[in-house]
């Protein structure tokens, strides 16, 4: 058992920087079809399902004994320096995404092309509002963006706009900035973007035609496995950074190793991808500086290892299935 989980954190570190980060979306034509469900609770997806779920919650047992040690100590201590920066870096973080949208023409995602002068003129307000060093202008910045956000979701549907749900969890931490709720911000922002990196990875399963499209345009190494096995477990991986998120065992040195899994994803599919994702780079950058001391994840609920093992293992079963129902129903 012990070689099985070495090989999935292997393979998870190796191939994910080439392929799971990336909305499918973004760099294929192909007319999606869904796949059976049938199809697609395959033996190797239960099997896979069940070595995820044991691995994350082994890693209840593994990520407190990192902690102990004490260059690790050390990082940590260095890197909480520097939080009082962090609110500073999502808010002009986002300026600067919104910069880069808008020279491309478009707004939150590649393929939200503006094409209205008064959004694109609201947009450049927002922009020129966040620039602002200034709590009130940040709130005001931000409540605009909010109305931008909601000005594509009626365009797009809400379905579509879960996969960048994330983007409501910003608005929300620059919103509660210096009010009463200003705690809740952090922990706000780690559930968003935790539940929509899940989301986006249901995608590969259940429209599995377009990711292999990517594998055969972009030439995408599938380091010896069949391409729609690799698709499958792509995926997972992705679905399994999201879930490390909301559950709160994503410690700083996973924080570093999904940053440079983002960056990696850059090198493969270029322009777009910095377009689509430089957000979620501030967003995980902020994770490093941040951990999760601030954070009060639901695994903190049950004090023995025994019991958090058991949450976890079954938790993650839980979700996923979730996930995979609800995004099934109204894909």
């Amino acid at each position: 058992m012990k070689k099985i989980f070495q090989i999935l954190l292997t393979l998870g570190i190796v191939m994910t920087p080439f392929f799971a980060q990336a909305h499918v979306k973004w760099f294929t034509k192909v007319v999606p079809h869904k796949e059976s469900i049938e199809h697609i609770l395959s033996p190797m997806f239960i099997f896979l399902t069940l070595v995820a779920a044991i691995v994350l919650a082994v890693l209840t047992l593994i990520i407190p004994k990192m902690a102990e040690w004490g260059p690790m100590k050390k990082m940590e201590d260095r890197l909480s320096s520097f939080r009082k920066y962090s609110r500073y870096l999502l808010k002009y973080g986002t300026a600067i995404a919104l910069i880069i949208q808008m020279i491309n023409g478009t707004l939150f995602a590649p393929e939200f092309h503006i094409s209205s002068t008064f959004i694109t003129v609201l947009a450049w307000v927002t922009i020129g509002i966040l620039l602002i060093p200034h709590h009130i202008s940040t709130k005001i910045g931000a409540s605009i963006l909010l109305g931008l956000f909601i000005y594509v979701t009626i365009h797009h549907g809400i379905f579509y706009m879960l996969d960048y749900g994330f983007y409501v969890a910003i608005i929300g931490v620059l919103l509660v900035g210096n009010t009463k709720l200003e705690k809740a911000g952090f922990p706000f922002l780690y559930l968003g973007t935790g539940l929509s990196l899940s989301w986006v990875a249901v995608e590969k399963w259940v429209y599995p035609g377009m990711a292999l499209d990517i594998v055969t345009n972009h030439h995408v190494p599938t380091f010896g496995f069949a391409p729609e096995l690799f698709v499958v477990m792509a995926a997972f991986i992705e679905f399994v950074v999201g879930y490390l998120l909301v559950v709160g065992i994503l410690n700083r040195v996973l924080g570093f190793v999904v940053t440079g899994i983002f960056i990696s994803t850059t090198m493969l599919f270029g322009m777009t991808e910095v377009i689509g994702h430089f957000m979620i780079h501030i967003v995980l950058i902020i994770f490093i500086i941040e951990g999760v001391s601030f954070y009060n994840p639901p695994i903190k609920m049950h004090k023995t290892k025994t019991d958090q093992f058991i949450f976890v293992f079954l938790n993650f079963i839980f979700v996923l299935a979730t996930f995979l129902l609800i995004y099934y129903r109204f894909a």
